[in-house]
């Protein structure tokens, strides 16, 4: 999910199937796709596969020249599996639709295994573009004699740095920039940037701080891990990031570890697999909204659904980590609270207004419909109200609007509420929000983890957005002055049709006896009146 920096304020939600879609600043969807491209791409229902979409990068002068870049698996005529990074413009005509027949291919490389296609592109502050390409897969890198990582002739497990602006002399669709660190190394491809990574999975370019733009530019990344050990990396130029010598700040491969050549740089922070087995990369917080995140690193972790942060202590160059947490007994007393949210966290985002969000699902197949978006908010301490205030450009729409439509109450609107006949619940658990039409089953509430408060968004296909009470948590006190984000929930994102009858309805009928339902059917009939889960 990401923006256009074109002062529009849209989102454009991509899926891991091939189809992006975009999103208005009033929450609407539009109903015809801004990209579907499902045909070429190489993506499977089966659970965890990481090939499919994986990626896209708006040019940094998108306004002008309507470019952006997508990073995808595909299959070509041999039956070679690959992933390529195009080039495509959008229509003149339509900036809500993109040109399926501009497509120009800038970088194809073949894929030794399914895993590791890492994925990752985005345009540093220099105006280049930065492509984060996986190990090749399998485990433990088993190419050759190093692996492919501390390889480098080898495309695989690199950070990359092409200039899309300028072709090169030798015929290629991009040129090097001649600043690159192996430019002037026979034994090194000139594209490479960065080396010795397994599989970053989610990168981000540090804004800056609001005032002093102290961090700005700075690139963040999560990298995978194998057995032990996940990590947070700051990519510098000629960095070697350790892979497959370390995991971590631990030895993987001995000999290679103790080779007084390896120079690695250390990542900022790493876990062990008590706490996930899979980072995903977030993104320094910079938004107006939520003024006590200002710095904070926010990530996650696919397999074990926690969310985290990580804080800059300046005198000790340390990052020290802080659980996010939905779900803590005593943080989630409020009345009418509830702490659920979907546990694989796929991936994070940020608007054009620097706001922070997360996407995770309950199903981690690219075939099904249970993804969620959810927004970050403190409600501990919010920005003066009218300080956070854009304008942003309107948009011709062509497609028709799927309109958001909460079906549950925020925070904010239950503590402005009159007070009602009953009492509220205090439950955290059954005060869930109702499912939609289109909702199949019902979410489990999360774990308790720690301490943020969190309150949250989820789109639908069918464009319907509903919104979860939020479930209040605050930081651990690590650090007791930074207060917890607060998760808002959207709607469910799903490419199937909405089907007919309400989901009440049809639980209702099952509680009937067969006879009784029977009787009444007949009793119905004879009236000329059609009941609704007939229909």
């Amino acid at each position: 999910m990401l923006h256009a920096n074109d002062n529009t304020h849209r989102m454009f939600v991509a899926e891991q199937v091939g189809i992006i879609w975009v999103y208005l600043p009033d929450g609407s969807r539009l109903e015809e796709p801004f990209l579907d491209i499902k045909k070429i791409v190489l993506a499977s229902p089966w659970i965890g596969d990481e090939r499919g979409f994986l990626g896209m990068a708006f040019h940094p002068k998108h306004k002008h020249n309507r470019k952006f870049y997508i990073y995808y698996s595909y299959m070509d005529k041999k039956k070679a599996e690959k992933i390529r990074i195009s080039e495509f413009k959008v229509l003149a005509s339509d900036v809500n639709k993109a040109d399926p027949r501009s497509e120009r291919s800038l970088l194809e490389l073949e894929e030794p295994a399914a895993n590791h296609n890492g994925g990752q592109l985005l345009f540093g502050l220099d105006g280049c573009l930065y492509l984060f390409i996986g190990d090749g897969g399998k485990a433990g890198d088993p190419f050759g004699k190093f692996g492919n990582a501390q390889n480098k002739s080898t495309l695989l497990g690199k950070v990359l740095r092409i200039d899309v602006n300028r072709k090169s002399k030798d015929g290629k669709p991009y040129r090097i920039p001649p600043d690159n660190p192996f430019v002037l190394d026979p034994k090194a491809l000139p594209e490479v940037y960065a080396y010795g990574v397994r599989n970053m999975w989610r990168c981000a370019v540090d804004r800056g701080d609001p005032v002093t733009h102290k961090g700005r530019g700075r690139i963040f990344c999560g990298d995978v891990g194998q057995n032990r050990f996940e990590e947070v990396d700051i990519i510098v130029k000629g960095g070697n990031y350790g892979w497959r010598a370390k995991e971590g700040f631990e030895c993987y491969d001995i000999k290679l570890c103790y080779n007084s050549s390896l120079d690695d740089i250390l990542p900022i922070f790493a876990y062990g697999h008590s706490v996930g087995k899979s980072v995903t990369g977030g993104y320094v917080y910079r938004g107006c909204e939520s003024p006590n995140l200002n710095g904070l690193y926010i990530f996650g972790d696919f397999m074990s659904g926690r969310l985290m942060a990580l804080q800059e202590d300046e005198r000790e160059n340390k990052w020290k980590k802080q659980d996010i947490c939905i779900g803590s007994t005593k943080a989630c007393a409020f009345p009418g609270l509830i702490s659920s949210y979907s546990k694989f966290i796929i991936s994070f985002a940020e608007d054009e207004a620097g706001e922070l969000y997360f996407m995770a699902t309950s199903y981690p197949s690219a075939y099904a419909p249970h993804g969620s978006i959810y927004k970050i908010v403190d409600p501990a301490r919010r920005a003066p109200p009218g300080k956070c205030k854009h304008k942003p450009i309107p948009v011709k729409t062509k497609s028709k609007h799927i309109p958001f439509a909460p079906l549950a109450k925020t925070v904010l609107e239950l503590l402005n509420e009159p007070p009602t006949i009953k009492p509220p619940n205090t439950s955290s658990i059954s005060t869930g929000a109702t499912p939609t039409t289109s909702s199949k089953k019902a979410k489990k509430p999360a774990s308790p983890k720690s301490s943020t408060k969190l309150s949250a968004v989820k789109p639908t296909v069918s464009g319907k957005k509903r919104q979860v009470k939020g479930s209040k948590t605050k930081l651990e006190p690590a650090d007791e002055k930074t207060k917890a984000p607060k998760v808002s929930k959207a709607s469910r994102v799903t490419s199937l049709p909405d089907r007919k009858g309400s989901q009440l309805t049809r639980a209702k009928k099952k509680l009937l006896p067969k006879k009784t339902a029977a009787a009444k059917e007949k009793k119905q009939k004879k009236k000329g009146v059609r009941s609704r889960s007939s229909l």
